[in-house]
């Protein structure tokens, strides 16, 4: 949306704030949209629990977002959006809550594979109503890669004849 009388409307709105459809565009009648982050024109990423509308300098360490340590122990002062939206938003990340009457073309129009599986033999089992005597591995989510192989996950708690010899 280009249009900033449009878009005006999700001004001094916070991350986390729910808001329906039709203050961005009557064609989205219905919907409910959560605000989850978003960038500014510069590129800063929003951060939830900074109530402020423009950019803060915080000292990050290993287990923040927008930051990745580079040593051991490394915290470094980082320049960062607070989560209210303003008029220097560049991108705006938005969720669904509830859909409405009308599909958005290629948003919820779209059916996407499972690019990921489930990795837990239980929950290869509840996904595919599959038996105990059924075989999992056969069941299993496989990636396509880019050179043409395909790579499948390590299925984790699989009790299997040589698990079972282990554990005598």
């Amino acid at each position: 949306i280009d249009d900033e009388n449009q878009y005006r409307a999700l001004f001094e709105k916070r991350m986390g704030n729910e808001f329906p459809g039709e203050t961005l565009d009557p064609k989205f009648a219905g919907y409910i949209f959560k605000i989850t982050g978003g960038n500014d024109k510069d590129g800063f990423c929003m951060r939830q629990g900074i109530l402020k509308n423009g950019r803060v300098r915080i000292l990050m360490d290993k287990n923040q977002k927008c930051y990745r340590q580079r040593r051991k122990g490394e915290r470094k002062r980082k320049s960062v959006r607070g989560c209210i939206v303003g008029k220097d938003i560049g991108v705006l990340a938005l969720s669904i809550v509830k859909h409405g009457e009308i599909p958005i073309e290629g948003v919820t129009t779209v059916k996407r594979a499972r690019s990921l599986g489930p990795k837990r033999a239980s929950t290869i089992r509840k996904l595919y109503k599959l038996e105990k005597t059924d075989d999992v591995r056969k069941f299993v989510v496989r990636k396509e890669m880019k050179n043409g192989k395909k790579k499948a996950p390590k299925i984790q708690r699989l009790v299997t004849s040589e698990r079972i010899r282990r554990k005598k």
